[in-house]
């Protein structure tokens, strides 16, 4: 048998968990799929993730890859091994093999997130949305939030310090909608700057909420300072909710 390459899709909740990677004395996701992929397949495993989501966000679908050493009518029963040895914050979707050249990270073209805030005080619930006492407009901040569709550069929403090469993002969709209690944003790019996506929205309960004028979203972006933009919102109400690879990282070319 040869080493090939595996892309393995799951869900977490986030709550226990110091984000995806890996690092000394916090329990993070990336170290806890390491360790049951390593152990049920009694191999050294290191898995690449789609990107690095921070303490206390979930995922309703994150992508990781791996190479390994596994025999084709042992997939799926692996999957359900590995359900059985994670703890219930973690589920695997699937197992898949791809092609050799697959990168979970880089051959992604499309990640989704939803961040979800509530005026009605649950506590049930109360780890996976944002409490909000008071309602924003949400007209206001769906006009806000169409600038984004204009710009590519948003240093202005990155946490500082950051390694990244460039603060270039194609958004292709950021917008608000109601349901029931809740409060929910909605945002598509190729890709995301760390803390991006809550300093967003931070910045657009602020105009929501009255707190600064609507005509600050151009200065914002245009700035690219990060101390020019709201605040941050908390971990615990977005969920990165859908990674899209195309069809050519897959062997069979179908999906």
């Amino acid at each position: 048998m040869e080493l090939k390459r595996y892309f393995i899709e799951f869900s977490y909740d986030g709550s226990a968990f110091h984000g995806w990677q890996s690092q000394p004395n916090a329990l993070s996701i990336q170290e806890v799929i390491e360790d049951g992929l390593s152990k049920l397949l009694k191999q050294k495993i290191s898995v690449v993730g789609a990107g690095r989501t921070d303490a206390g966000v979930h995922a309703k679908q994150m992508f990781a890859h791996f190479n390994a050493l596994i025999k084709e009518e042992h997939l799926k029963d692996l999957v359900f091994l590995l359900n059985s040895y994670f703890p219930k914050s973690i589920n695997i979707i699937s197992l898949e093999n791809v092609k050799g050249t697959a990168h979970a990270r880089f051959d992604a073209i499309e990640r989704s997130y939803e961040y979800y805030i509530s005026s009605l005080k649950d506590p049930f619930n109360n780890s996976y949305h944002y409490f909000l006492k008071n309602v924003p407009d949400i007209n206001l901040m769906n006009e806000a939030a169409n600038f984004l569709l204009q710009y590519e550069d948003f240093k202005c929403f990155s946490k500082s310090r950051t390694d990244v090469k460039t603060f270039l993002c194609n958004i292709k969709n950021a917008s608000w909608s109601e349901k029931e209690s809740q409060i929910v944003f909605s945002i598509t790019s190729n890709r995301f700057l760390r803390n991006m996506v809550r300093s967003i929205v931070g910045t657009l309960l602020e105009i929501g909420l009255n707190k600064r004028p609507f005509e600050d979203i151009r200065l914002i972006i245009e700035s690219r300072d990060r101390s020019k933009a709201g605040f941050s919102v908390p971990a615990k109400g977005l969920f990165l909710t859908k990674i899209i690879y195309p069809s050519s990282v897959y062997l069979n070319n179908e999906k």
